[in-house]
């Protein structure tokens, strides 16, 4: 594919797609990328990183608009919120309703009201990928873990909507599943942000009443603290299934499952590809779902807490220490 035009006698890209992550290109963004540029599609990045502040997000679409990108790819619940607005904002301009948009590395698009739904965004401009495994599939994997499960320990915040999504949906799956939700909400400072020093207290009350695993749900501040709350839950001899596998691999919780974030953003880039290449209307494309994950087992960790994986998981899963 040849460059449309020279500027200053430097060639241009053929498309310009702007980036906007939470907190710096990772796996899921870098994925993005070399797919793209692995199908040879003529493209310019233009990197934009919210440094997990909400604020500096509301120049970013301005830039877009001026700019005239022909793509932005949002990363994250916040993010994507911020640039797209909810679905009852489609006519308003302080949202993008015009440029194309692919989101990705959103925890609940419908629950949160970004789309109307995975099939159907509702949104001529906008469509996504969908990486989240679904909630009874990790109840089930804890039972295969641990059999006798009973109670299952879940802390929230309530400044991220979808980690509110995410209780609420655990919440109602408790009865069909027989196992009971106790949970925690992070209380919030002066300035209205979760405290962090709260997290090991709310895991102590977790352990007082009684649970026998800890999920962490859906919350980039509890991701981002997840070294205090999984340190807390080990001290507290407490396994934490994560859906965030950075977190078994760097950290103390026991078992993640979830979607490679590399494999997310390629399907982000075929997305991608499908709009800029093959003139795809973004909303006639339905939100790509992810069908393929990984199950990841930290066995320093299950060694601590003296709770060994049973073999029908050793066999499927990645082990690591």
């Amino acid at each position: 594919m040849f460059a449309c035009c020279t500027i200053n006698g430097v060639a241009a890209s053929q498309y310009k797609v702007m980036i906007v992550t939470w907190r710096g290109c990772e796996d899921a963004c870098h994925g993005f990328q070399k797919y793209l540029i692995n199908r040879s599609v003529d493209v310019e990045f233009i990197m934009r990183d919210a440094n997990r502040r909400k604020n500096s997000i509301d120049g970013f679409l301005s830039e877009a608009r001026a700019l005239k990108v022909d793509l932005i790819l949002t990363w994250g619940t916040s993010v994507t919120s911020k640039i797209l607005g909810m679905i009852g904002d489609r006519d308003n301009p302080a949202y993008n309703n015009t440029i194309p948009t692919v989101f990705t590395i959103v925890a609940d698009p419908v629950g949160t009201g970004i789309v109307k739904s995975l099939k159907s965004t509702g949104r001529p401009n906008v469509t996504g990928t969908y990486n989240r495994v679904p909630e009874a599939v990790n109840i089930e994997t804890i039972l295969t873990y641990m059999p006798e499960f009973k109670r299952l320990g879940m802390i929230y915040n309530v400044n991220e909507k979808n980690s509110i999504l995410k209780r609420n949906e655990v919440d109602k799956l408790a009865h069909s599943m027989e196992f009971e939700l106790v949970s925690k909400q992070l209380p919030l400072d002066a300035d209205g942000e979760p405290d962090i020093q709260s997290i090991g207290p709310a895991v102590e009350e977790l352990k007082a009443a009684g649970v026998d695993f800890i999920y962490l749900g859906s919350s980039s501040f509890l991701r981002d603290h997840a070294g205090i709350l999984t340190k807390a839950s080990m001290q507290n001899g407490l396994p934490v299934l994560s859906p965030y596998e950075d977190n078994v691999r760097s950290s103390d919780a026991l078992i993640s499952v979830a979607a490679r974030y590399h494999d997310v953003g390629q399907l982000a880039g075929r997305q991608a590809e499908k709009i800029l290449v093959e003139g795809v209307e973004p909303g006639d494309l339905p939100v790509a779902l992810m069908t393929n994950f990984a199950i990841v087992i930290n066995l320093a960790v299950a060694k601590k807490l003296q709770r060994l994986p049973p073999l029908s998981l050793l066999q499927i899963a990645e082990i690591v220490n």
